[in-house]
């Protein structure tokens, strides 16, 4: 198979269906790997839900994350902003006793004064003011955040430049919202940890699945670009991107 040939082929095996927040298409083929963080988002939130009796986890995606947390409190919701992920949500978390609400707007949560002890948020955008709003005094806010600087090589790459809407969306900019609204920061962390395509294909079935990167992106339009990735990979094996990633943990005071 020439080089032509090969890089057709795994354009064309990256059109395989993508639901939820599941990458296991690309990840558990190797085909892409994340370099670790320091720290473990999941394993906060574990350990954090032992000591809840209400909760709410924002952006649950297809609830793949949440599913594995349990046992859960006596009392927890999941929101979800993406409409095809509602119902990939509802089949999973519902059954287990998590009410999922569609939100658009993160001004107008559907939820009381005080209702939650303990707020999950994973990559999904906030209003600092709404989340005090429903969260309890000295209630905990734990998030983990994609930086505004996030694949920025990906970007280079095909030409196309960072949204400049979350340019300064990074640790520093994260704290002083939250501090400004009231909330005493627990624990801090930034860090730029490489994730590594091996192949064009799972480059290509991840711009598809995070449409936020390069906007409108489609195949035709960037086939000369992604056609030098892919001559990048075959001649080192690989194509690196610094993800950004922050985590923090908060407590309203």
């Amino acid at each position: 198979m020439n080089n032509d040939t090969l890089f057709l082929a795994l354009l064309e095996n990256a059109n395989a269906s993508f639901s939820g927040w599941d990458f296991s298409f690309i990840t558990e083929t190797g085909r892409m790997k994340s370099q670790l963080l320091s720290w473990s988002y999941g394993s906060v939130a574990f350990s954090l839900m032992q000591h809840t009796t209400s909760m709410l986890d924002m952006g649950t995606g297809g609830g793949e994350f949440l599913s594995l947390l349990r046992p859960f409190p006596a009392t927890i919701y999941a929101t979800e902003g993406y409409a095809p992920n509602i119902p990939i949500a509802k089949k999973k978390l519902e059954p287990l006793g998590v009410k999922v609400i569609e939100v658009t707007d993160d001004n107008a949560l559907p939820f009381e004064n005080d209702q939650f002890d303990f707020i999950l948020n994973q990559h999904e955008s906030y209003s600092p003011s709404e989340v005090k709003r429903i969260l309890s005094p000295n209630g905990v806010f734990l998030t983990q955040q994609v930086g505004g600087l996030d694949c920025a090589e990906i970007n280079e790459a095909l030409g196309v430049p960072l949204n400049p809407e979350f340019a300064n969306w990074n640790l520093g900019s994260a704290l002083n919202e939250l501090e400004q609204h009231g909330f005493k920061v627990l624990t801090a962390k930034e860090e730029f940890p490489v994730q590594r395509f091996y192949d064009i294909g799972a480059l290509f079935y991840y711009l598809k699945a995070i449409p936020w990167q390069v906007p409108d992106f489609k195949s035709e339009t960037y086939i000369n670009e992604l056609y030098k990735i892919h001559q990048i990979i075959l001649q080192k094996g690989y194509f690196d991107a610094k993800q950004h990633r922050f985590m923090i943990k908060a407590q309203n005071i």
